[in-house]
């Protein structure tokens, strides 16, 4: 929370840079995810970024097991979660780093939809 305040970020600030990034990298963590959205006036431009890792499925005991309906419920609300690792203001322009890799055959389908 106190690097929030230093870079004078907010907490839905965070979650809208989350949900509609201008440009999204691979994080320098192993299973993470950089995404950035730029900001400021053409003088005092900056960029925010957030660093995060998708939440993964806590083990079930095996009373939990038998109930496989309920849990499949839980399990539903935990995938879209993620779990914040830091946010932070880089001045200027950041260099464009490596993407997001794309497998092969879903980047030929959208190819073909003609939405890339």
């Amino acid at each position: 929370m106190s690097k929030m305040v230093f870079y004078g970020l907010s907490p839905e600030r965070i979650k809208r840079v989350i949900r509609s990034p201008e440009r999204s990298e691979k994080g320098i963590a192993s299973d993470t995810i950089a995404v950035m959205q730029s900001a400021g006036k053409e003088r005092g431009r900056y960029e925010v970024w957030v660093m995060y890792a998708a939440a993964k499925p806590r083990i079930s005991s095996l009373k939990s097991q038998v109930k496989s309906q309920k849990q499949d419920f839980k399990n539903q609300n935990i995938a879209g979660r993620k779990i914040i690792i830091t946010a932070w203001r880089y001045p200027g322009t950041s260099p464009v780093r490596e993407a997001i890799p794309i497998p092969t055959d879903i980047l030929e389908e959208l190819k073909k939809e003609n939405l890339i």
